[in-house]
């Protein structure tokens, strides 16, 4: 499928806006699955060390 210009490829037919949401959340999705578990690492390396500290004063 070919397109004469920039603007009907975004359209994509009648179909751009299932086709570009479908990418949007599939990006989304995609980077959540990346973001959250290096987020949840962080925390816990965080409150490891917050815990070993409280250990080590007592």
């Amino acid at each position: 499928m070919s397109f004469s210009s920039f603007a009907e490829f975004l359209a994509m037919g009648t179909h751009g806006v299932y086709v570009w949401s479908a990418y949007g959340i599939s990006l989304t999705v995609l980077a959540l699955n990346v973001a959250l578990p290096v987020l949840a690492r962080r925390r816990y390396l965080q409150d490891e060390a917050r815990r070993m500290r409280r250990e080590k004063s007592k």
